[in-house]
């Protein structure tokens, strides 16, 4: 089949990578405009804009899909599918009509479940002990598409959002190629998604990632996850932001909410249940660093969070 593949950060490159590499002719790339990053705030090519560069494959970077130029290339390349993954931006309906197999969108949770921008992130924080990838066909309704391929995957207690990506990322682009060629065999049966179980998945902020120390360890422990490696969790000390990247939680320890107690293997903190030991924290300025030999330098008295 002809492809126009849609998708915009690093989470989308497998994808790109195994219908590249498949029978399937890739036309194009769709892909968010390039975007300021960094101290120099110099706008950077998304990394499937970079791919594409780098491989010679035509790119379209619309502000928006329902752009006139953007649809007459689109139409002008006629794809018989565009499959999406972590694109970033809605498709409008004339646009979904254009090819004769639609959109395909690879989804990293168990649809209807956490229906959004962040699943991951959201059945992190939720304490889920299952997630998986979804396959469907896009219409205008967000992530409410009927469903070629559901795969489901356990949810470690340990993982954070970004391994969960990695892995779900590998193992969506091989069930891509899967749908790709059932779509073009005619064999691809989609089935209508239950209106039971539905949940969202909206992106998290940067102040949502602020802890809360009077929260249990164990969600601030789910919260540190979910946030890594964005937005990234993080407290105040000493009236500088220090970001949190990994913690464990503990039971049974009592220490009053944000109180730290340092030795010169650990840093611990108070919670509202439990406390949290602190793993990898990155103090303003300086790179990611373990939470021990941060804590080595708070001299006798460090006090605690704000």
């Amino acid at each position: 089949m002809r492809i126009v593949f849609a998708g915009t950060p690093a989470v989308a490159l497998p994808a790109l990578q195994a219908v590249a590499a498949s029978h399937h002719e890739l036309l194009a790339v769709v892909t968010r405009p390039d975007a300021p990053q960094g101290r120099s705030n110099r706008p950077v090519p998304s990394p499937v804009a970079a791919w594409a560069a780098e491989h010679g494959v035509e790119t379209l970077t619309p502000t928006r899909p329902s752009e006139p130029d953007f649809v007459e290339r689109l139409r002008a390349l006629a794809p018989d599918c565009c499959p999406v993954v972590a694109y970033g931006a809605l498709i409008p309906p004339a646009v979904l009509a254009i090819p004769a197999h639609g959109w395909v969108n690879v989804h990293f949770s168990l649809l209807p479940a956490w229906r959004g921008a962040a699943p991951v992130q959201r059945a992190i924080l939720a304490g889920d002990t299952e997630t998986g990838i979804t396959i469907f066909d896009l219409v205008p309704a967000l992530d409410a598409g009927p469903v070629y391929l559901r795969e489901a995957s356990p949810l470690g207690e340990h993982e954070t959002t970004g391994g969960v990506l990695t892995r779900l990322a590998d193992r969506g682009a091989s069930l891509l190629v899967d749908v790709l060629d059932a779509l073009e065999a005619g064999t691809a049966v989609a089935t209508t998604q239950p209106e039971q179980g539905v949940s969202r998945a909206p992106k998290l902020s940067v102040a949502e990632a602020r802890v809360d120390w009077r929260r249990p360890a164990l969600d601030i422990d789910r919260l540190i996850r979910a946030c890594n490696p964005s937005p990234v969790a993080w407290t105040t000390y000493r009236g500088e932001r220090l970001k949190l990247w990994l913690g464990h939680a503990h039971a049974g320890t009592v220490l009053p909410p944000g109180t730290l107690a340092v030795d010169k293997r650990s840093v611990h903190v108070g919670t509202g249940r439990g406390v949290l030991e602190l793993l990898t924290v990155q103090p303003a300025g300086k790179r990611p660093m373990e939470a021990a030999a941060w804590g080595r330098g708070l001299g006798v008295d460090p006090g605690g969070f704000e």
